[in-house]
């Protein structure tokens, strides 16, 4: 459970931020001619310095200033590219706000975002993006400027080719125009409006000022150490990665490698060989199912438990021999993976072992959009992989109207806590309350302040008896139980006496590793791994139903699975 190699240390020393124009100008001069980005255009790798980028973002933010939009509500739309990252700080150095927008989402969800978020502006990338957009321009009175990334058929005053500002915006900057540059940061005001794409009800829009997001880089640091080379992976529209991924990576001076496409992740591992990479926990279970099902198919998976063995003793008598007897799996990585830095949902302690045997250090940590994100994270050196780590400095915790097993409401104060809810006070008001930011998440903190999440308010289910079951609990020892799980859903079903409703598990069988462990009944091994689970628990968290489903769960975007169900 706990890595203690070194017990509780101290925090980690990080350079001082106060602006995110500090940011790009301060990184500048410290790694003037190291990459800050590297992507693949045309089949090539294209490599931007940091005082290349400088360059480009203040070129471009010159040209907002001319066209008349420096302090206006600023849309980008589009898959994660190193426009989208140029627009980005471009928009955040302004005087205006940045509001990333899923580029997967509905026309409906789509237009709703952009004319509730008052956008007068549109980044926008990629050919079916461009077409949404297109298709929606008469239903958004509040659009301006649309900016293409890729070259539009009709390029006038409301359609604009990104290349185009970009050079206007560089004879701007060579002639002296300094409006953008001179343009005093202000950490107080909105800077980020991000809609929350939660598994039930409309999205909200989350108000986080640029003062949240230099809190989240500088503090983040404190508690993690990153070092030279990372693989950006994960949607830039999720504060997650375009705070942590982006922002957090480059006051490091980091090499930020963009990932084209769920595709590329593995081969784009190899090309950039980075030291670290953000991921979610259903990302890390598919590698790690993926190692075990190679190493059992090349009939090699009896001498890799045996060589983990052999090396957890070694390193317990301080010997690390792990990058040469593991040597085949950490060359999937590049080689050079120091870290995964996971969040978004608990991980499975067998999987964190497993890749701590390895090698490499997967660290999970717990974030919500309204603290833009990050509110605890474990350390490398001192972790508990059931829980998600240690609060971040600066910020207070509660527990609000705990049980007997200390269980209760997570809330939150600190410099990071967003300002409310865009035009929506009444939801402001029932998530701040006395200063408090009530995450809805449900959980607990050890007397070693390590944070434990154990459900959602809204997800409870309050059985007959008065019992409260949290279903995300039950739902992650299911997982434990068998491989043969792909997804599970807990809920009350349907079914018991007098029209009680029992506890049930709705299920969706993994048939594809079923039949690479020579399952042929995938139900019945399912079952029987439920009622060895049922034998362990009390009766009140016993699973007395069973439905099996052919297809996956729907998921929002972000891979979360939709309670939309009848409870």
């Amino acid at each position: 459970m706990y890595k203690n190699r070194k017990e509780n240390y101290p925090l980690y020393e990080v350079r001082e931020l106060y602006s995110l124009r500090q940011l790009v100008d301060e990184t500048a001069v410290m790694f003037a001619e190291k990459p800050a980005f590297k992507y693949k255009q045309d089949g090539k790798v294209v490599s931007v310095t940091y005082a290349e980028f400088k360059n480009e973002v203040d070129s471009l933010g010159t040209a907002l200033c001319e066209i008349g939009y420096i302090n206006s509500h600023i849309a980008i739309i589009g898959p994660n590219s190193y426009n989208w990252v140029r627009a980005y700080l471009s928009v955040l150095n302004s005087e205006g706000v940045v509001v990333p927008v899923d580029k997967d989402l509905s026309e409906e969800e789509t237009e709703y975002i952009i004319n509730t978020s008052d956008a007068r502006v549109i980044f926008c990338d990629g050919k079916s993006v461009a077409k949404k957009i297109n298709a929606l321009e008469d239903k958004l009175p509040g659009v301006e400027c649309i900016i293409y990334f890729e070259k539009p058929e009709v390029c006038d005053e409301k359609h604009r080719w990104i290349e185009d500002l970009m050079v206007m915006g560089r004879e701007l900057v060579a002639g002296g125009d300094t409006r953008f540059t001179a343009i005093e940061p202000d950490n107080e005001c909105l800077k980020e409006l991000l809609f929350t794409s939660g598994t039930t009800g409309r999205a909200k829009g989350v108000m986080l000022t640029a003062g949240a997001l230099v809190y989240n880089i500088t503090r983040a640091q404190m508690l993690m150490k990153i070092s030279d080379v990372c693989l950006s992976v994960l949607p830039y529209h999720h504060s997650y990665e375009s705070t942590t991924g982006i922002l957090t990576m480059m006051h490091n001076g980091m090499t930020i490698c963009i990932n084209e496409s769920l595709r590329s992740v593995l081969p784009n591992f190899k090309l950039y060989k980075p030291t670290e990479v953000q991921l979610v926990p259903l990302f890390v279970e598919k590698i790690y199912r993926g190692i075990w099902d190679k190493a059992e198919e090349t009939g090699k998976a009896k001498a890799l438990r045996k060589m983990i063995k052999i090396s957890d003793k070694l390193l317990k008598a301080g010997i690390d021999m792990r990058k040469v007897f593991f040597k085949t799996v950490l060359d999937t990585f590049g080689g050079e993976l120091k870290a995964i830095i996971c969040g978004g949902a608990p991980l499975k302690p067998d999987i964190v072992s497993f890749f701590d045997s390895i090698g490499i250090t997967l660290i999970n940590g717990y974030g919500i959009t309204e603290c833009g994100p990050l509110i605890s994270i474990n350390r490398p050196e001192f972790h508990n992989s059931e829980s998600v780590g240690q609060l971040m400095p600066g910020m207070q915790l509660m527990i609000d109207e705990p049980n007997e097993d200390g269980e209760g409401e997570i809330c939150v104060k600190g410099p990071n806590v967003m300002l409310g809810y865009y035009k929506n006070p009444e939801a402001t008001a029932k998530a701040i309350v006395d200063g408090w930011f009530h995450t809805g998440d449900i959980g607990k903190v050890d007397e070693n302040n390590f944070v434990f999440i154990t459900g959602r308010i809204k997800n409870i289910i309050i059985l007959k008896n008065g019992k409260n079951i949290y279903p995300e609990e039950i739902e992650e020892k299911l997982s434990r139980a068998t491989p043969l799980i792909a997804e599970v859903l807990v809920r009350a079903m349907p079914g018991g006496p007098d029209g009680e409703k029992l506890l049930g598990a709705e299920i969706f069988p993994d048939a594809d590793r079923a039949s690479k462990m020579g399952v042929s009944d995938v139900q019945e091994e399912i079952k029987k791994a439920v009622s060895e689970y049922n034998a362990s628990e009390p009766g009140h968290k016993i699973i007395k139903k069973i439905v099996f489903r052919d297809t996956e769960f729907e998921k929002t975007t972000s891979r979360k699975i939709k309670r939309n169900y009848e409870a």
